[in-house]
C-alpha cells in the first residue's frame, strides 16, 4: 500500500473556540491525512499562554507569536524585546502574523506600519521567518518589506497569499514565500492560481488558516488542518506535479524556511 505524502499546514489558528475541546481529534484527523506539523499562530500577545500549552501538550503543533494588523489599535504596541523573549521557546518557530490590512483596519494604517517594522525587527534578531497577512495594502507592503530588507536582509513567508501579481514578484524578487490556502482551491480563483503557477516550486508552502477558508469539498464549514491536503491537491495541478511531488516540494521549502521546526528534537 503506497504511503500517504507528508505535508504541513504551516498556518492555522488551534486556540480560537472552534476547536475547543477537540484538538486531540483535530490533530488525528490530520495525522490520517498525512498532516505531520502544524504551526498555529498567536495573534495577540494576551492569547500567548494559551497558544505555548497547545504547542507544548501536542508533540506535531509549533507556535508563531505576534500582533495580528487588525488588532493593533486594541492592543499594546508590542516590542522586539517581547518578541525575542517569546522566540526563545523551544517551539516557537516563526515572528507574526503581522503585516498591514487596510480591508477592515484602514484608520489603524500608521500603528500597523509601525507594528510590522517592530516585527521584523524581531525576525532579524531572532533569525526566525516573518509571517506576513497582507490585505488591501500592497503599495505600502511591497514598500516596506523592500526598504527592511535592503536595511539588513531576513526571511519571510506571505501567509493565505491572495494579493496581486505585482506583490507576488516583489516577495518573490526579496527570497520570500507564497501560502497557498483554501483560496486558492476555490472555483473563480482562476488569476490566483496563475501567480502561483508562476512562482518557484522552491518557494512554495501550504496552509489552512483554519478554522477559516475551508478548501472544496468543505467550503463554507469549519477548517481543520486535514483539509490542507485538499488545497495541496489542487496546489499539485496547478504546478504541474503529482501531489506526491508536490507535497514533497512544499515540504523541504517548510523545513528551509521554518529550520527551527525542522531541527527540533522532542526531549527524552
Amino acid at each position: 500500500m503506497t504511503a500517504t505524502p507528508q505535508i504541513t499546514d504551516s498556518h492555522c489558528h488551534l486556540d480560537f473556540p472552534d476547536f475547543e475541546n477537540q484538538l486531540d481529534d483535530v490533530i488525528a484527523r490530520g495525522a490520517e491525512a498525512g498532516v505531520t506539523r502544524m504551526i498555529t499562530i498567536c495573534t495577540r500577545l494576551a492569547n500567548l499562554p494559551v497558544v505555548q500549552a497547545i504547542a507544548e501538550a501536542h508533540a506535531p503543533v509549533f507556535f508563531a507569536a505576534g500582533t495580528h494588523p487588525m488588532s493593533v489599535a486594541k492592543e499594546p504596541m508590542v516590542t522586539v524585546d517581547e518578541l525575542i523573549a517569546v522566540a526563545r521557546h523551544p517551539k516557537c518557530v516563526g515572528i507574526g502574523e503581522t503585516g498591514l490590512d487596510y480591508h477592515y483596519t484602514v484608520e489603524s494604517a500608521k500603528a500597523q506600519q509601525t507594528s510590522l517594522r517592530l516585527h521584523i525587527e524581531a525576525a532579524r534578531a531572532t533569525g526566525l521567518p516573518l509571517i506576513i497577512h497582507a490585505r488591501d495594502a500592497d503599495e505600502d507592503m511591497t514598500r516596506i518589506l523592500t526598504e527592511e530588507y535592503h536595511k539588513r536582509p531576513y526571511t519571510c513567508v506571505m501567509h493565505c497569499f491572495s494579493s496581486s501579481a505585482d506583490l507576488a514578484r516583489a516577495a518573490l524578487d526579496l527570497g520570500f514565500y507564497l501560502s497557498m490556502s483554501g483560496i486558492t482551491a476555490f472555483p473563480k480563483s482562476q488569476e490566483l492560481r496563475g501567480i502561483f503557477a508562476a512562482a518557484p516550486i522552491d518557494r512554495i508552502l501550504v496552509e489552512t488558516d483554519a478554522p477559516y477558508l475551508a478548501p472544496p469539498p468543505h467550503r463554507g464549514k469549519r477548517n481543520e488542518p486535514a483539509y490542507v491536503a485538499h488545497t495541496a491537491r489542487r496546489g499539485a495541478e496547478t504546478m504541474g506535479l503529482s501531489y506526491g511531488a508536490f507535497a514533497a516540494h512544499t515540504q523541504a521549502n517548510f523545513d528551509r524556511l521554518f529550520s527551527k521546526a525542522a531541527q527540533f528534537e522532542v526531549p527524552a
